[in-house]
């Protein structure tokens, strides 16, 4: 019992903490950000010009605290009386984060008056596209998210679904990257879903024309980053253009896949943080909500390599017309033997098989039903002639057999089928051609792949069927930290709410939630739940191995209530009461007699019925036998 109870306790304390989990990743903030000053979101936020209705009554609870805590009933007295509802959770009102540090920039969509001023929607064409679909059309708005976690917090949101979408704004100052970290952040929120499409961004490089009304999927980028999905492909893009210094030609460099799992990104429907952090020595790190889930070398894990090999095949070389590549040939010496008759056929008839008696030569295997019928609106001219269903004929199935009997075929012994040479080493064999390896002309040897080209702007150039993607709280900083500190002035107060949301569907919503973020989880479920409720029906289900002869003569003892071995057995106490207890003759207040008829009574009682039914061991007299 006390290692069932264990289990149960174990199970119980790891669900509490996993319905929990959302609160350990990072220590809580004193958010005292409402003292900034920003008292930026003085607005209606009724949003009628954003196609959307958060002014409707029905939003999805935006305007919870507008609603009686009472509902008032038709005045049917009748009616029953509804239990109180909960208050509804209070969401915290957001107030703006403020950038710490040297911020190339910084955007967190205040207003829409603000984001007019700053962003520009693309005006360009998608070349190579149908005219119908050429045009980067799809539209943008500034607004609250659905399920807004956060009073008052906007975001950029693309509206559109199978569209094209582009829009972009210039950096306060072009990132440089001489020796400093290179920070990217951002947040990403599909709040429908994703089915097809991107929640990347682009880093535009910084070029001699540069105009952001045109910006289109030609426009040259230095970074591309961010979450990218079709179908059942799920992808974290980093991607850098390296530009080769010999030839002036750039090339896409792509880091390898992340090992975690992405696919609840796409479908929770949260918000979540995305981080990029590129070195000075050429290492890169991929946060997804402040977790680490990709890293690696600009030098050593990107595709195709950033630097070229020294040595490439001469592809003017080719293979000489005498180069025999054939290890193995037919042996030119050997001969057909004269008995090798390739016209035998593979099998031959039985010769000694003789007919079975009773065999019915006259007798079709096959004939047309009697119990068949013309259809009705069967029509000769029309159908042809009607003719009965063929089944099995009766008289074949009590018989031998029915029609022409042949004899079966068997293997044919004179068959050895068409002859070859056999197979010997080619004694002109000179192994694999291959061509010979020259210096690569285009060789360079670039150690320092972080210096890439200097960014101006940061663009989204986006084609989704899914709509309301939600961006927000971009920042561009030369240190980790501050990008951090960004992060928790904003999306941490996000995610403390959604989580606090999730844990309201349940216990195991929130065990599902926290697999997701944390595929580790799943390791520590089977080793301290799923591996007890095993060890569990082991133990109580399954039948148990022969007890041994100690666990034997044990329980024996207990049924019939045997002395153990430290109870003196009914020899002994006859001993003691011989050389102790018995007194000397004569001695008065002697008590032997009572001791005995005591003892006596004690040891032979009745027996229980599982004693009557469990045989005695050989030998063993200290049970004895019912009275």
């Amino acid at each position: 019992m006390l290692k069932i109870s264990f289990m149960l306790v174990m199970m119980v304390v790891t669900l509490s903490l996993l319905s929990a989990h959302e609160g350990h990743d990072h220590e809580h903030h004193d958010h005292d950000h409402h003292d900034h000053g920003h008292d930026h979101h003085d607005h209606d936020h009724d949003h009628h010009d954003h196609d959307h209705d958060h002014g409707s009554d029905d939003d999805d609870g935006h305007l919870e605290d507008d609603f009686p805590d009472e509902v008032v009933g038709a005045g049917e007295d009748d009616a029953p009386e509804e239990a109180p509802k909960a208050p509804p959770r209070e969401r915290p009102i957001y107030s703006p984060p403020v950038p710490a540090g040297n911020a190339h920039f910084a955007e967190a969509f205040v207003s829409e008056a603000d984001f007019s001023k700053r962003w520009i929607v693309s005006q360009a064409k998608k070349d190579g596209a149908e005219e119908a679909i050429a045009k980067y059309d799809g539209k943008w708005s500034i607004e609250e998210p659905t399920d807004n976690p956060l009073q008052r917090d906007l975001g950029l949101v693309l509206k559109s679904r199978a569209k094209h979408h582009a829009i972009a704004a210039k950096l306060a100052k072009p990132y440089e990257f001489t020796g400093k970290p290179f920070v990217v952040q951002y947040e990403v929120k599909f709040q429908n879903g994703q089915e097809c499409g991107g929640g990347y961004i682009k880093l535009l490089s910084k070029t001699d024309k540069f105009d952001l009304s045109k910006f289109n999927d030609k426009t040259p980028y230095t970074i591309m980053f961010g979450p990218d999905k079709c179908g059942n492909d799920n992808k974290l893009h980093f991607i850098f253009r390296h530009k080769n210094p010999v030839t002036g030609v750039f090339e896409e460099k792509h880091a390898k896949k992340p090992s975690a799992s992405l696919d609840s990104f796409f479908t929770d429907k949260k918000t979540h943080l995305y981080t990029l952090v590129i070195k000075q020595d050429n290492s890169f790190e991929i946060y997804v909500d402040q977790n680490l889930i990709n890293s690696g070398s600009l030098l050593e894990d990107m595709t195709p390599p950033v630097n070229p090999p020294k040595e490439i095949s001469d592809p003017d070389d080719k293979k000489p017309s005498d180069w025999d590549d054939k290890e193995r040939v037919a042996d030119p010496d050997a001969k057909k033997p004269d008995d090798w008759d390739e016209n035998e056929p593979e099998k031959i008839e039985d010769a000694s098989a003789t007919k079975p008696a009773g065999w019915m030569d006259d007798e079709p295997e096959l004939i047309p039903d009697p119990k068949a019928e013309k259809p009705s609106d069967w029509d000769d001219d029309m159908d042809g002639e009607w003719e009965a269903a063929q089944i099995t004929n009766p008289k074949c199935e009590s018989g031998p057999g029915c029609g022409e009997w042949k004899a079966p075929m068997i293997d044919n012994p004179k068959y050895k089928g068409k002859w070859s040479a056999p197979m010997i080493d080619n004694p002109n064999y000179k192994g694999k051609w291959s061509a010979r390896m020259i210096p690569n002309p285009d060789y360079f040897d670039d150690q320092q792949p972080y210096k890439m080209t200097p960014i101006a702007a940061v663009g989204l150039e986006l084609w989704s069927m899914s709509d309301a993607i939600l961006f927000d709280n971009f920042i561009i900083v030369d240190n980790k930290k501050a990008a951090d500190e960004y992060a928790s002035e904003s999306w941490e107060l996000k995610h403390e709410q959604e989580a606090m949301g999730s844990s309201e569907g349940g216990v195991v919503q929130s065990v599902i939630d926290a697999t997701n973020e944390h595929p580790w989880l799943w390791a520590v479920i089977i080793v301290v739940i799923v591996l007890p409720i095993v060890l569990l029906v082991v133990c109580c289900c399954l039948p148990s191995s022969k007890p041994s002869l100690d666990d034997e003569a044990a329980a024996k003892r207990k049924k019939t209530d045997e002395p153990t071995d430290d109870e003196p057995h009914e020899g002994d106490d006859d001993e003691l009461n011989d050389e102790e207890d018995e007194p000397e003759e004569g001695t008065e207040g002697s008590d032997s007699p009572r001791k005995t008829t005591e003892h006596t009574e004690r040891v032979i009682k009745k027996p229980s019925k599982a004693s009557l039914e469990t045989p005695s061991d050989e030998g063993d007299t200290s049970s004895g036998s019912p009275l």
